[in-house]
């Protein structure tokens, strides 16, 4: 295949912009070849390309993912959908814990955080909205893990487990029967796991079909939140995602 194939222009692309990352927003020349590993002339050529299809911006010799990848990003179904139902629901669980509320979605190993609501004593979390953690170092990650298809499950478990803390569990045995846990009682717990200082309790948000789609957290610090004095809350909001996600359904079936 050439080097200009649709399918390898495609892939230089998305290299480019996931070169990117929710801390590092604007990147120069040889930081965007330092992380892509491209010949300067290829970089050159793509990166040109992205700036003509309004993909990146260019500000002073660096480059910054453009307005318009924001504008397709909102435009993504499921992430809309899911916000529009769950954020009266985050919001309600926000005003009952005062503590930091997170929505989480699944992809691959990671979750990624699609809302996050907090105050200005919010706990010092490392998550970041549009970020990713390890699903096994986080509770909506075990959350979500928990309930992933079984070949996905035992693929993650097969790891390597990474370390974010020095209590994040990556002992298989461990981490499986947590699993367990969450799958008898519909809560995650996480106790300094993700970061020092914080713990965190969280349920799932399921689809019409009963799959999970999401989960909903409350993360606080470790010398004040209790997560499992929360957990009929979290369990409640998720619920009520859910059931409002499975009415949808049924209105557009109608």
């Amino acid at each position: 295949m050439s080097d200009d194939a649709p399918s390898g222009v495609l892939a230089k692309a998305l290299t480019v912009l996931q070169a990117f990352t929710v801390e590092d927003t604007t990147l120069g020349f040889a930081e965007l070849q330092r992380r892509t590993e491209f010949a300067k002339s290829t970089l050159h050529r793509v990166l040109g390309d992205l700036v003509a299809a309004r993909l990146l911006d260019r500000v002073q010799g660096r480059y910054r993912l453009s307005g318009l990848v924001f504008e397709l990003g909102m435009r993504a179904s499921v992430e809309r959908g899911l916000l529009e139902v769950a954020t009266p629901f985050l919001e309600d669980l926000y005003v009952r814990t005062h503590e930091l509320v997170h929505l989480g979605t699944r992809e691959g190993t990671e979750v990624v955080y699609v809302a996050k609501m907090g105050g200005h004593q919010q706990a010092a979390s490392p998550s970041r909205l549009g970020g990713r953690m390890p699903l096994h170092a986080t509770a909506i990650g075990k959350v979500l893990l928990a309930h992933a298809p079984a070949e996905e499950r035992e693929a993650a478990l097969r790891g390597p487990l990474e370390r974010k803390a020095p209590r994040t569990v990556t002992n298989v045995d461990v981490l499986t029967r947590q699993l367990s846990d969450v799958l008898a009682k519909g809560v995650a717990f996480e106790y300094e796991e993700s970061a020092v200082g914080i713990v965190c309790v969280a349920a799932g948000v399921f689809g019409p079909a009963d799959e999970i789609v999401a989960a909903v957290s409350v993360t606080g610090p470790v010398h004040r939140f209790r997560p499992a004095r929360h957990a009929t809350s979290v369990r409640a909001a998720a619920a009520g995602i859910s059931a409002t996600l499975g009415r949808r359904a049924e209105l557009r079936g109608h």
